[in-house]
């Protein structure tokens, strides 16, 4: 009885919530493109999308979502 109940314990310990930050350290190039020392977690997050061809509205901006966080996104040329 005891050794189930602790098993049990030890799934739902293992099955919460997973909460990550992402930290880019010096030197991180996305595309070419400068991407060094920013982190970015549940509330600040970050998208990054590169194309071969110049992007009609290139450069990054700040959006705000609908649960209070932000999202960085960034439209950037691939650089060579």
């Amino acid at each position: 009885m005891i050794r189930g109940l602790c098993a049990l314990i030890i799934v739902f310990a293992l099955c919460g919530p997973a909460v990550a930050e992402v930290r880019l350290g010096k030197n991180v190039r996305i595309g070419g493109h400068d991407a060094s020392n920013q982190t970015f977690s549940r509330k600040k997050r970050g998208e990054y999308y590169i194309y071969d061809k110049t992007p009609r509205n290139e450069g990054c901006i700040w959006r705000k979502n609908k649960d209070g966080s932000k999202t960085k996104v960034c439209h950037l040329k691939k650089k060579k």
